[in-house]
């Protein structure tokens, strides 16, 4: 499994107890929603897999997991300040009403004037507005996701058309 065919879900932050249970920091948004029976650690910038034998969320965005073959604080230290991942195809639909900016990470974006502008690497939430990053023409672009510049989003096809202001782009390609 490649990390392109995963999510985040969050990162294990540190060991809990003597028998292997780790503590996970959740970094998607609604963890209870997710359907979790095994997860891909990052370990050496490759995704291992490690089958969910218990887990519970008792606090939003906290959970403990236990995973089989891991039953001492030694083998779980391993595993710690590491992050975790689901594959894609267990991503929980969102319904229209739901979508937000942040999840337009992995979209594709294009501009109405220069084509094809990359896939959305990051988005940002600040406190004005949300701010999305792409690779274009190998510089890191911010855009920001302004509605006056989005034309439209297709959830289904993972597209999100813009028109940029002109000279954009340029800021970040001088």
């Amino acid at each position: 499994m490649k990390i392109e065919e995963c999510f985040e879900i969050g990162y294990i932050t540190k060991t809990r107890g003597l028998k292997g249970e780790v503590q996970v920091s959740f970094t998607y948004p609604e963890p209870e929603k997710l359907k979790i029976s095994s997860v891909f650690v990052e370990v050496n910038s490759k995704l291992v897999p490690f089958f969910v034998s218990a887990y519970k969320i008792p606090m939003p965005q906290v959970g403990y997991f236990s995973f089989e073959d891991i039953d001492h604080i030694d083998k779980a230290q391993n595993i710690t300040k590491k992050k975790i991942y689901l594959p894609n195809r267990l991503k929980p639909k969102k319904k229209k009403e739901e979508f937000s900016f942040t999840d337009l990470q992995g979209f594709i974006a294009t501009d109405e004037h220069e084509g094809l502008l990359g896939e959305i690497i990051e988005v940002k939430e600040f406190p004005q507005q949300f701010i999305a990053t792409i690779i274009y023409q190998e510089k890191e672009v911010l855009i920001p996701l302004n509605e006056a510049f989005i034309l439209e989003i297709d959830i289904k096809a993972n597209t999100i058309s813009l028109d940029l202001p002109e000279g954009l782009l340029d800021l970040y390609l001088e």
